[in-house]
């Protein structure tokens, strides 16, 4: 089959976990012998991460095309898009690759691409991945005034206290009538697909856990080193939804073990200013794949403190592949994936948590049985092979509903 993958941010040119998963679902995909096109915007980019280069990294001995999209006008492409829910100008360009006849148009992060317009580009399949909250969230997180998880909705004042223009054409039709052009929304957890219906949102969900393949099953696993430290392990984007400074003052407490902190972002001069002349508090900075992987390996365990609304929590599973246990905080989509395992912890209050590093420090026995449980369910519910199996059926089906309908169109008439 052919398919399209339509994002706003892919690798190198990303952030988050969300380009991380498109790369790894096309690759699956071209793995498998079809053919996979991506469309991403390097404008968007630009805007967020300023004039970084990342052409050097760009692979282009991928089995995947890749389309990346410039326009000379620079960042006022995706700020007409944030503003008028339309490609503009990148229309031209959009029309002209979606042309071909792709099977299957899967959106994901459309917010700066394209807007809720795009939807309604191309032919085929289309499917739409509900990474984070912007159906219905401006923000895209749900965290309300740049401090808590939203549980009444001021957008326009919540725009504002982000230091965005807020969005008019959400009070138009466009983002009803564009959401009729997909044929299955797939939620990534049981907790995000019942999150957009407590939203108002009536639109066909499914559900569709994430998986990861970032590391090849045949690899050797390193070993750690027993006169190291022991330390748990921080992996993301160091911003302050993440929540890592809920984690500080505890491990100025907890001097069992290190806190590893592997990542860059815009609030780590702050994390750094609170960690000040703690020696068991690490920042790592940004961390190749194989360097993770030894830290996954080695770790305690990996903590995932985050105080907003997270869809699923891909460093859960990434720990999981290599026998690591997770601890993550009671919110979101998380508490699911630790459920459906019994591969870690899941904790609400600080007491919680560090009643959680001191039984994994002290008993090392304990640590190995809750990572054999999370690579056990890793292996049973997020590979790829497991998801790319549920993805093609889920596609056959919606492909054999069209053709009943068209079959029955022709009939009546």
């Amino acid at each position: 089959m052919r398919f399209c993958m339509i994002t706003t941010f892919y690798p190198p040119f990303n952030f988050g976990g969300d380009g991380v998963f498109v790369e790894q679902l096309s690759r699956g995909l071209a793995q498998r012998g079809h053919t996979v096109e991506v469309i991403h915007c390097v404008d968007s980019y630009r805007v967020m991460a300023g004039s970084t280069d990342c052409s050097a990294a760009c692979d282009d001995q991928s089995t995947v095309t890749v389309h990346r999209l410039k326009s000379p006008f620079g960042v006022l492409s995706p700020l007409g898009t944030q503003q008028t829910g339309r490609p503009l100008l990148k229309s031209k360009r959009l029309t002209e690759i979606l042309s071909s006849d792709f099977d299957v148009i899967h959106f994901h992060n459309i917010s700066l691409i394209g807007g809720p317009a795009i939807l309604q580009y191309g032919r085929g399949i289309k499917l739409y991945t509900l990474h984070e909250y912007w159906l219905v969230c401006p923000m895209h997180v749900l965290f309300k005034n740049k401090t808590a998880p939203c549980v009444s909705q001021s957008c326009v004042t919540c725009s504002l206290r982000h230091a965005r223009p807020p969005q008019l054409w959400r009070y138009s039709g466009l983002m009803r009538e564009s959401l009729t052009h997909i044929d299955a929304f797939l939620a990534p957890s049981r907790f995000s697909k019942e999150k957009h219906v407590e939203m108002g949102l009536e639109i066909p969900i499914v559900e569709l856990p994430y998986f990861t393949a970032r590391w090849s099953a045949s690899e050797t696993a390193v070993s750690s080193d027993a006169d190291k430290s022991p330390y748990f392990l921080y992996v993301g984007r160091l911003e302050f939804i993440k929540g890592v400074q809920t984690l500080l003052p505890l491990f100025r407490k907890f001097t069992k073990a290190n806190l590893l902190i592997a990542g860059v972002g815009t609030y780590e001069r702050t994390l750094r200013r609170l960690a000040k002349d703690c020696p068991n508090i690490q920042f790592l900075g940004h961390q190749s794949p194989s360097e993770l992987r030894r830290l996954y390996e080695c770790a305690v365990a990996v903590i995932v403190p985050s105080i907003w609304y997270e869809v699923f929590g891909q460093v859960i599973i990434e720990a999981f592949s290599l026998r690591t246990p997770a601890i993550v905080r009671n919110i979101g989509g998380m508490p699911q994936t630790i459920e459906e395992s019994g591969g870690g912890f899941v904790y609400t209050t600080d007491e919680e948590l560090m009643r959680a590093l001191d039984a994994l420090v002290e008993d090392p026995q304990l640590r190995s049985r809750l990572g054999a449980r999370g690579h056990a369910a890793f292996r049973e519910k997020w590979t790829a092979d497991v998801h790319i199996r549920q993805y093609l059926d889920l596609i056959e089906r919606r492909q054999a509903g069209r053709s009943a309908k068209s079959a029955e169109t022709r009939f009546r008439g």
